[in-house]
């Protein structure tokens, strides 16, 4: 019950941002804007399947409904970025360390599972130099960061924390993403002439996560505390498909009726409100101060 705990404290805190950069329309595309991805677990679409760690979720039941097999997305099937590339017309944007992927001009997936805005946190096709500006320049970027800064301290016994105060951890953590964002404001797209800063969008999920942990059947769920997969109280340990040290686990019947696949991630109906939330910006209160979808439609 601690672990499930400090998770849902994790995902609460955790930094769901989109920025993109308003520099003019050097190179615009009127067919696409590409969408470029950062974060860990709850956005990896299967970086760490090309990764010498534990933290990969390559393996069944993850995967098995949507893709009916599993990809190395941390849930039973599409994650958040996978619905917002589909309201954006795009196809599912690749992992970046997938061999195969050789086409960026859509975007691609750089998040990894167990990746941190702290360094100290657990690490997780070639274009022209003209084209690269053009892309970059109508590209969105979208962030979810900040989960594992919080929790692998505890999970690690680091000494970290014995450096700071609660206060001023977070003010690192806050810092460490601030200087992120600053960066791409600066990348190679950015036009000299016409500088107008960047838009960002900021969707809540305080709120949007406790609503449904509290009443679940509100929003078409029957479950919202225990995981569908895992074991221990809550379903609470990260046990799922048995391959993370403990071999036993349950696995629920109907997935959809759940908020929680396993004790650190959502189910696919989770993350398709979310996205739909940041997308429409509906409710009103809920985003902010622009919805995803006019970001996009801004750099068409």
């Amino acid at each position: 019950m601690v672990k499930f705990q400090m998770l849902v404290f994790a995902l609460c805190t955790n930094l769901l941002i989109v920025t993109t950069q308003s520099h003019g329309h050097v190179g615009k595309s009127k067919k696409h804007v590409p969408l470029f991805i950062f974060g860990d677990s709850i956005y990896d679409a299967g970086n760490n399947n090309y990764i010498n760690t534990i933290g990969k979720a390559n393996y069944w039941p993850y995967g098995e409904t949507f893709f009916k097999s599993p990809t190395g997305r941390f849930s039973v099937g599409r994650i958040i970025p996978d619905f917002i590339a589909g309201y954006a017309k795009l196809l599912l944007i690749q992992p970046y360390l997938k061999p195969d992927n050789h086409e960026f001009a859509y975007g691609v997936n750089f998040a990894s599972a167990g990746a941190g805005a702290l360094t100290e946190t657990r690490e997780g096709s070639k274009l022209g130099d003209e084209e690269v500006k053009a892309l970059l320049s109508r590209a969105v970027y979208l962030f979810s960061i900040g989960s594992n800064d919080y929790v692998s301290p505890f999970e690690t016994n680091s000494s970290t924390l014995r450096s700071y105060s609660p206060e001023e951890y977070v003010g690192v953590v806050i810092r460490n993403i601030t200087g992120v964002i600053r960066s791409i404001s600066k990348s190679p797209g950015k036009s000299r002439e016409r500088t107008r800063g960047i838009q960002y969008s900021f969707s809540e999920f305080h709120d949007f996560l406790k609503d449904r942990m509290d009443y679940p059947s509100k929003y078409g769920f029957e479950e919202g505390k225990v995981a569908c997969c895992g074991s221990g109280r809550y379903n609470g340990i990260l046990s799922c498909g048995g391959k993370r040290g403990v071999i036993e686990y349950e696995l629920c019947e109907n997935v959809s009726e759940h908020v929680f696949f396993d004790s650190s991630h959502g189910t696919e109906r989770l993350y398709q409100q979310f996205a739909k939330q940041f997308w429409s910006g509906v409710p009103a209160n809920s985003t902010g101060p622009y919805s995803l979808k006019e970001l996009f439609e801004s750099n068409y």
